[in-house]
């Protein structure tokens, strides 16, 4: 089996440290370089030619953008998944569409990210053979997609309908015809799950909905959906938004 080559670029040595550690457990990666030095970087990059950098926004020299940037301007088929300690949905935004393949708000476990060094490369390791484990890889790969959905609308990840909203997507996706029984069974077995009320689920849902709405990224919102699905303050229902992202995920796995 080919090892996945790894560069990490961090200014935190600590948890740069920690993602070598972990990495080098596993003899499916390869972690080829670690700096703080996005200059430095630049050099590792060059030299090992990785399949995925891992990287710190802030950098000493040049910071992560400019890292970005070199990558994409040299045309470099390295994946970028960037960990850092901005959760700012502008920051967030700007490093997507420099090429980011995923972004972690720090903490993060060095497990997740090398959950997620997988799935940009659509890697499965050749010893997964049990339908358990393949489910386990196809639900956090629905996780992905809906959190790379909430971010690009806007919904923060620090707020309890974020959680919520995520999962009555994947139980529509599951079982579409729970959407027309929402109140009766998607937000008690959501507050089943995360130990809270069916009417608490429901009002953090809506606040999630509504924060995404209140910053005004209806084009956004409608890009997603391919289609002019809402015009300016008008605002979707719970089970009207749940539904949506949901057919939208259903029709992508059938494509």
């Amino acid at each position: 089996m080919k090892s996945i080559n790894l560069v990490i670029l961090d200014s935190s040595e600590d948890f740069a440290n920690e993602l070598k550690a972990y990495f080098e457990q596993n003899e499916q990666f390869n972690v080829c370089g670690v700096s703080g030095n996005g200059n430095v970087g630049i050099g590792l990059i060059n030299q090992f030619k990785p399949d995925v950098v891992i990287l710190n926004l802030v950098l000493s020299g040049m910071d992560g953008f400019g890292v970005m940037d070199y990558i994409r301007q040299n045309k470099l088929s390295c994946s970028i998944i960037v960990v850092s300690n901005f959760g700012d949905d502008k920051i967030i935004n700007t490093a997507i569409s420099r090429g980011a393949k995923y972004y972690f708000v720090k903490p993060v476990s060095a497990e997740t990210v090398a959950q997620r060094v997988q799935d940009v490369l659509g890697e499965a390791p050749v010893y997964v053979v049990s339908s358990e484990v393949r489910d386990k890889r196809r639900a956090a790969s629905l996780d992905e997609k809906i959190s790379n959905i909430f971010i690009s609308i806007g919904i923060p990840p620090h707020i309890k309908g974020y959680q919520y909203l995520r999962e009555g997507i994947k139980m529509a996706i599951e079982n579409p015809s729970i959407i027309n029984s929402v109140t009766k069974e998607l937000y008690p077995e959501i507050g089943k799950k995360f130990s809270t009320t069916a009417s608490k689920v429901e009002r953090a849902i809506r606040h999630a909905i509504e924060v995404a709405w209140n910053r005004g990224r209806v084009d956004a919102i409608n890009a997603i959906f391919g289609v002019r699905v809402y015009i300016g303050s008008e605002r979707p229902t719970n089970s009207e938004f749940i539904a949506l992202v949901a057919d939208k995920l259903i029709l992508e796995d059938l494509m």
